[in-house]
């Protein structure tokens, strides 16, 4: 008998706030243990919670990019359940009315495209954080976490096999990351996923025995316990291992291996009821047209156009649409330096080079759009050499900095002096006869070493061609 794997997914990803879902403490990731809590966020009695409508925002946004309906009418509520980190001993969640319902998504894997149902999109607060101490055997709590604003992304149980699960979250990932909603950071914990799973045979319609997997957060790791997870259910039911019950289960992904936390609870568990400290919020329709008008251009439509109308390759649009800060920085260089080409070689080679050296990603590129036109555009007119616009480069990344004022102030205009320049060659000639001699062998590379000694001496402000014009007219008379 075949059987098929039937996988939905509950995907939480942090919103990209300053403050936290209903207190002004910092949603910032890192800090201090327990240094971003008030009494508010750590569910002390009388605390009254305000809604951030930023959070909101980004939850209109999320569903708007992912195809959902917006509820007009959005409420929270309160989903009871006790763990160490839930200091109030429940969560505010959506359940009754979620920010957004009935949405696609669409993901392309080796067997073509398909539509991913999306059954809501609600908006919630995290919960804090268990630390586990194996010296003194104690588990403390850190509360930064608790009230960080989330939206889950819940599927319908539209998912096949790994490859597809894996297609979905980067499908998300981009669509979220493009909307600034977050920076869907998997390794930060900005982006995890519960993954429901069952197997029936093929061909049938009903539902298999489901079982959940907790907050993974690696791609790797989510691939490696679908294929484990499968196969146990499918030697469950062939050869009566064990029997399947519903329940909630932990990745090992070191002995590679589920195992058994909990029995999964249903809605009634949770026991939801409407919070009564926050009232509905109601979305009219000048809220939903500002949101719906700032949405950005869908990756793959900026792509084509890239490749269609600016005529950059497949690949170099691909990396450039792989993040909103680098496509907003191309569009604001190209439009002062008039090169398609020469923009992207900018970012993708140079810009990226500076962002991976300090260990930064696309998204925290900061250098402006409109600044590094115009240091693109200094190159190409010859008033600035390759190497020194790097180091102009460099500064943009600590200062919001003019090029062509820079270069003038650190001496990186390109010089016309041709008697400088002469003067340069003559001496790196008498320096290194060997390399002349070399070079009227036959030798190219001796050009080249007497090439880099005199752009060394005029530290880089000579155009190359220039120099070297001049550089074989005086070996030649030598």
């Amino acid at each position: 008998m075949k059987f098929e794997t039937v996988i939905g997914l509950e995907v939480h990803v942090e919103m990209a706030t300053k403050s936290k879902i209903f207190c002004s403490c910092s949603a910032e990731f890192g800090g201090e243990q327990n240094d971003h809590v008030c009494p508010a966020c750590c569910g002390m009695p009388g605390m009254l919670p305000i809604v951030n409508k930023n959070v909101v925002n980004l939850g209109m946004t999320a569903g708007m990019m992912l195809n959902c309906h917006i509820n007009r009418t959005t409420t929270f509520d309160k989903k009871s359940y006790y763990y160490p980190d839930l200091p109030a001993a429940y969560q505010t969640t959506q359940w009754f009315a979620p920010v957004a319902v009935n949405g696609t998504v669409e993901i392309e894997t080796a067997k073509g495209k398909k539509a991913i149902r999306i059954k809501q999109i609600h908006m919630e607060e995290d919960a804090g954080k268990l630390v586990h101490d194996d010296w003194t055997d104690t588990t403390l709590v850190d509360f930064n976490r608790t009230s960080v604003p989330l939206i889950e992304i819940v599927s319908q149980p539209d998912l096949s096999s790994a490859e597809e699960v894996v297609a979905y979250l980067e499908r998300l990932r981009s669509l979220l990351r493009f909307a600034r909603v977050s920076d869907c950071r998997m390794e930060q914990g900005s982006m995890r996923c519960d993954v429901n799973l069952s197997v029936r045979p093929e061909g049938t319609t009903t539902l298999g025995v489901r079982t959940e997997m907790k907050n993974m957060n690696s791609l790797s790791a989510i691939v490696r316990a679908i294929e484990y997870e499968t196969a146990r259910h499918i030697d469950a039911i062939e050869n009566g291992t064990e029997e399947l019950v519903q329940e909630t289960r932990r990745w090992d992904d070191i002995k590679g291996k589920s195992f058994a936390m909990r029995s999964k609870e249903t809605a009634g568990d949770y026991r939801y009821f409407p919070d009564p400290n926050v009232m509905p919020i109601v979305i009219d329709d000048a809220w939903y047209d500002h949101i719906k008008a700032t949405l950005p251009e869908f990756p793959e439509v900026k792509k084509a156009r890239y490749t269609g109308e600016l005529g950059l390759s497949d690949y170099d649009a691909g990396i450039l649409t792989d993040s909103r800060a680098l496509c907003d920085c191309f569009e604001a260089a190209l439009a002062v330096c008039g090169s398609a080409k020469e923009a992207a070689n900018w970012l993708i080679s140079d810009c990226m080079n500076v962002l991976n050296r300090r260990q930064m990603t696309a998204d925290q590129l900061t250098v402006n759009g409109a600044a590094l036109g115009e240091l693109i555009r200094l190159v190409t007119d010859g008033k600035v050499g390759r190497g020194n616009a790097k180091k102009i480069l460099e500064a943009m990344f600590d200062a919001d900095i003019a090029p062509a004022k820079y270069a003038e102030e650190n001496g990186f205009i390109v010089s016309n002096d041709t008697g400088l320049i002469e003067k340069v060659i003559k001496e790196a000639i008498a320096a290194d006869p060997k390399a002349v001699a070399d070079f009227k062998g036959g030798k190219e590379k001796a050009l080249m070493a007497l090439f880099g000694k005199c752009m060394k001496q005029l530290k880089g402000n000579c155009d190359p061609q220039v120099l070297r014009t001049l550089l074989i007219d005086e070996i030649n008379k030598a």
